[in-house]
């Protein structure tokens, strides 16, 4: 698999890893994220993951594109021992209703299904996390069902709570705070993804894997509460454990 080196002005380097979203080219660029930050190289300021690349931004006056290029390179070509865990999968309290999610009836009836089976569906698998973007904290995932694929809304709302779980099209997430946008919306989560007052306002990393489990609308608001006041803690497990 050919690696594309593409220079972000005087301060930023792209290494693409292909033109395909698949856990493999994202595992490559979670390595290779993972290999910086061990090795804490000087000069490199951030590595932003997406789907298929990172971008490294570093500080010319401290390091020069060509060395860090060199280093990207040796990095790729080499296998370094890290000292890392394997990915973890969070699990994200949703509570599905038409209540909380108001397109939930629409994806059920677009798909042929029953709304007990558009959440069964939704919450079986464990989605990896290929990247942070759009909005502070907000999840790209991967491995959605076709089976409950629905197209956008044709106008979107001017605004989504933060919380909201939504698809559109083969894609599902989580509004991390609020914003308008165009999913369609099947219900919601009391968990804050992004909270600027936590010592990591973003909840959720790319690389691992995020869990919806389906709730009622007590256990919401209880969960709520909980998170409103910052004590409540998602579980997590190791993958695969």
């Amino acid at each position: 698999m050919d690696v594309r080196y593409l220079p972000l002005g005087d301060t930023g380097l792209t290494v693409e890893f292909g033109n395909e979203i698949s856990p493999a080219v994202n595992s490559r660029v979670t390595r290779l994220c993972d290999m910086l930050r061990t090795l804490n190289v000087n000069g490199i300021i951030e590595t932003m993951p997406t789907y298929r690349s990172v971008s490294i931004y570093y500080d010319p006056l401290v390091l020069d594109l060509e060395s860090l290029t060199a280093l990207v390179d040796e990095l790729l070509s080499t296998e370094i021992a890290l000292n890392v865990t394997n990915p973890y999968v969070i699990e994200i309290p949703v509570w599905y209703s038409d209540e909380s999610g108001p397109d939930l009836e629409f994806v059920a009836s677009h798909n042929g299904k029953t709304v007990d089976e558009v959440i069964a569906i939704h919450s079986s698998p464990e989605y990896l996390i290929y990247m942070i973007g759009f909005t502070p904290g907000f999840p790209y995932l991967g491995g959605m069902d076709n089976s409950i694929a629905t197209p956008r809304l044709d106008n979107p709302r001017v605004k989504i709570e933060a919380g909201s779980v939504g698809i559109a099209g083969s894609q599902t997430g989580i509004y991390s705070v609020d914003s308008p946008g165009g999913w369609r919306l099947i219900g919601k989560t009391p968990v804050k993804l992004f909270d600027i007052e936590r010592e990591n306002p973003v909840l959720l990393k790319s690389g691992n894997y995020l869990k919806f489990v389906p709730i009622s609308k007590e256990e919401y608001f209880k969960i709520k509460e909980q998170a409103d006041k910052g004590i409540y803690l998602c579980k997590m497990r190791e993958r695969g454990v």
